[in-house]
């Protein structure tokens, strides 16, 4: 009769436990999460208008005029890059959820719009 150690069938045990694991988890995705460029005005610094060092009335008026127009700009690039996280954010959600599903083909960068 052969002796058994007790290694062994420890060993055993783990290997079975181990094989059982990796076969209930899910693949890892090779796929990555959509992104969406940044529009360049979005990154692009914000200027002001400055007076003069001898400045009259007349360039307190264009300046302020000047700023109001910068301002609006300004405020509408940033929305813009709001906008464009938040629709990549929604679009990572979407993807998350079709890779959940294991439903997302491989080129599903293009094909992240729709639901699953």
């Amino acid at each position: 009769m052969t002796p058994t150690h007790s290694w062994m069938t420890l060993s055993l045990g783990v290997l079975m436990i181990m094989t059982a694991s990796c076969a209930v988890s899910r693949p890892v995705s090779a796929v990555a999460p959509p992104r969406l460029m940044l529009p360049p005005e979005a990154e692009a610094r914000c200027g002001l208008a400055r007076l003069p060092p001898q400045a009259t009335a007349a360039d307190l008026e264009a300046a302020y005029v000047r700023r109001g127009a910068q301002v609006a700009a300004c405020d509408a690039a940033r929305q813009l890059a709001v906008d464009t996280l938040r629709d990549e954010r929604a679009l990572i959600d979407v993807w998350m959820e079709c890779i959940g599903r294991q439903k997302m083909p491989a080129n599903s960068v293009k094909n992240a719009a729709h639901r699953c």
